[in-house]
């Protein structure tokens, strides 16, 4: 399990990515076509084709660490694949890499604020 601190911005690439390429190969992609500085401390994470696994990229001041993960009998839930990343908060992230539907797990930022009543 990979534990991301609360306040970490995770993107998650939504078109599949070749799962030859490397640390370094997944860094350039993310600066080239998501417009993100992948040594900005932001988690990436890309998926593979068929979707039962999962390379996540994240630069922590001393070097890229790359790490690699495919499930056995099963499939990484993932939203239609478009251009583009989508945002995850932690909880979701650690949905998805638990091999979880992360869009059933709620974000604190989608919560309404209760009001007083009037």
């Amino acid at each position: 399990m990979i534990n991301i601190p609360a306040g970490m911005r995770v993107l998650l690439a939504t078109q599949p990515v070749d799962f030859r390429k490397g640390a370094h190969s997944l860094t350039a992609l993310a600066a080239e076509m998501l417009g993100e500085d992948p040594f900005s401390g932001v988690v990436l994470v890309f998926r593979a084709k068929r979707g039962d696994r999962v390379k996540i990229v994240h630069w922590d001041t001393s070097g890229l660490v790359l790490v690699w993960k495919q499930l056995e009998g099963g499939s990484f839930r993932w939203p239609p694949v478009t251009d583009g990343a989508v945002r995850l908060s932690a909880v979701q992230f650690a949905a998805l890499f638990a091999g979880l539907d992360f869009s059933r797990v709620a974000d604190t930022r989608q919560i309404p604020t209760p009001t007083a009543p009037a």
